[in-house]
Order: structure tokens, then C-alpha cells, then sequence
């Protein structure tokens, strides 16, 4: 029963997630807000609400090791899978927007800086505030930057309703939220039914479920020829998690960092993270990176589990 809990509450969890990304944009379309702002404000926090919602819940209930690696295991999931499709599907990808020398360092600043505030073993209330600080400099440099994202051509076109949007929204977050507490509860007892610690049930089983909204938006940018927005979007959600998500877990209450016990789970981040870095540096957006980081993912699996 447990395990059909979590998958209905990760489920709820997506749908939700949609339904505040594309209510959100609808609303700033309605008011004239430029497509650049919709999607440096909306769509990489959008897709970041699940771990969100899930490490914020993890946290309120005292289970620390969940709210942590399920910001650990999305970083893992976004780049070596996520990516690793995008890569796999995609017909040409040739980024307009220099990756390397514009956004590339974002996908490092946040990880080593969880690294430095982890060191003492925990990340507490100060350290959140610090976390939401990186997360303002950051949308600070995307509207700097002028990155531009593409929307939805059907949300331009649809007629706007304050009814019917506020209704979805008001759906989207109890779809959220009350996801989060169910898959929570429920992970909790699969872990505890198996023997299985909470870390890696964050780190595998809720990560993934909380990766879906990014990996689906991969999917569907790298079918439109639009790959180098889907890698755009994974760098930004990957700060969002760090940062929001970690940041507002550890104002509601500090969380543990056992770096002894979890070396190779944050190392293997920390590693993805690196390749990311190469990728863009290399421009090597092709089936081979694909290839290598799926293969990647496959063996830090495997590692965990043996």
C-alpha cells in the first residue's frame, strides 16, 4: 500500500508542479512580463517545486537525510539523465547562447558552496539565508544576462481568466503539498519495511519521482530542436534546488551533513556537475556525452546499491 501512496503522491506532486508553471506564465503574460523574466523566475523554479515541496516536508517532520539527498540525487538525476536523453534524442544541437563561458560556473557555485557550509557537519538557519541570497545574485545575473526562454505558443494564444487560473493554481498547490506529505510518510515506511536508510531512499526513489517535471521538459525541447534550452533549464533548476531548496529546509530546521557516510553520493554530484562543465566547454552536445553520462548514472546505481 506504501509503495502505490508514494507513486499516486508523486504523481500528484508533477501535476501540480504543471499546473503553477503554466498558470504562473499565464499570469505574466496577462501583465506584459517579458518571456526572458517568465522563464528565469518561473519555469526553473517551477520545476524545482517538487523538491521543494518534498525537502521542505522532510525537514518539518525531522528526517533531514531525505531533504538532503533528495537535492543530491536530483543534481545526479538532472545532469546524468535528464541530459543524457536530451542528448540521446535530439537531432541538432547547436546552443545560440555560449553555455560555457555564460552559465556553466552555476552549475559548480551552489555544490561547492554546500561542500564549505556542510564542513561543521550540518546546514543551519543562517546557512539558509545565505543559500536564498545565491538564489537572488543568480536571477540577478540571468536579467543581466538577457537569457531568453521559449513558452508554450498555445499559453500565448489561450484567452486569460482570472477564475480559471487562480483555480488551478489553488489545485496545483494542494497537489503539491499534500504530495509531498504522503510521498514523505510513505518513503519513510518503505525505507523502514526494507531495511533501506532514508538517504537512499531521497537519493534514489524521491529524487527521480521530483525529476520528472525537468526530464519532461528535456523531452520535449529536445523534440522541437530546442536542446539548448532544455540544458539551460537544468542548470537552473540545479541552483534553484541547492539554493531554495536547501535554503528554505534549513530555516525550518537544520539539517545533518554526514560527508563520511554519504563521500561518494556528493562526490558523484560534485563529479556530474564537473561534466557538465566539460560539456558545455566543448561544445560536446552529441550522443557520445549522452552515452557517458547515462553510463555514469548506471554506476553510481549500482555502487549504491552493492
Amino acid at each position: 500500500m506504501d509503495i502505490l501512496i508514494f507513486i499516486v503522491s508523486m504523481g500528484a506532486l508533477i501535476y501540480g508542479a504543471d499546473y503553477i508553471i503554466e498558470e504562473s506564465e499565464k499570469i505574466a503574460l496577462h501583465f506584459n512580463i517579458s518571456p526572458f523574466i517568465i522563464g528565469a523566475t518561473l519555469i526553473a523554479l517551477g520545476t524545482s517545486l517538487p523538491e521543494m515541496a518534498v525537502s521542505m516536508s522532510a525537514s518539518m517532520q525531522g528526517s533531514g537525510d531525505i531533504a538532503v539527498a533528495n537535492v543530491i540525487g536530483s543534481t545526479i538525476f538532472n545532469i546524468s539523465l535528464v541530459l543524457g536523453v536530451t542528448f540521446l534524442i535530439a537531432k541538432n544541437i547547436n546552443p545560440k547562447r555560449d553555455l560555457f563561458a555564460k552559465d556553466s560556473a552555476w552549475s559548480l557555485f551552489p555544490i561547492f558552496i554546500f561542500i564549505l557550509m556542510g564542513l561543521d557537519g550540518k546546514l543551519s538557519m543562517l546557512d539558509g539565508f545565505l543559500f536564498l541570497g545565491l538564489m537572488a545574485a543568480y536571477l540577478l545575473f540571468l536579467i543581466q544576462s538577457n537569457q531568453m526562454e521559449e513558452l508554450d505558443e498555445d499559453l500565448v494564444k489561450e484567452k486569460f481568466g482570472w477564475a480559471k487560473t487562480l483555480a488551478l493554481l489553488l489545485v496545483g498547490f494542494v497537489f503539491v503539498v499534500g504530495g509531498a506529505d504522503f510521498a514523505i510518510d510513505s518513503a519513510g515506511n518503505i525505507a523502514r519495511d526494507f531495511g533501506v536508510s532514508e538517504w537512499m531512499i531521497g537519493l534514489f526513489l524521491v529524487a527521480f519521482g521530483t525529476s520528472l517535471p525537468e526530464l519532461t521538459v528535456a523531452i520535449k525541447a529536445a523534440r522541437a530542436n530546442n536542446a539548448d534550452m532544455a540544458i539551460g533549464a537544468i542548470i537552473g533548476s540545479n541552483v534553484a534546488n541547492f539554493t531554495m531548496v536547501l535554503g528554505l529546509s534549513s530555516i525550518i530546521n537544520p539539517l545533518n551533513v554526514d560527508f563520511s557516510a554519504y563521500f561518494f553520493d556528493i562526490a558523484a554530484a560534485l563529479i556530474v556537475s564537473i561534466m557538465l562543465v566539460f560539456i558545455t566547454a566543448n561544445k560536446l552536445y552529441n550522443k557520445s556525452a549522452g552515452i557517458v553520462l547515462m553510463t555514469v548514472l548506471v554506476l553510481v546505481i549500482s555502487n549504491s546499491f552493492n
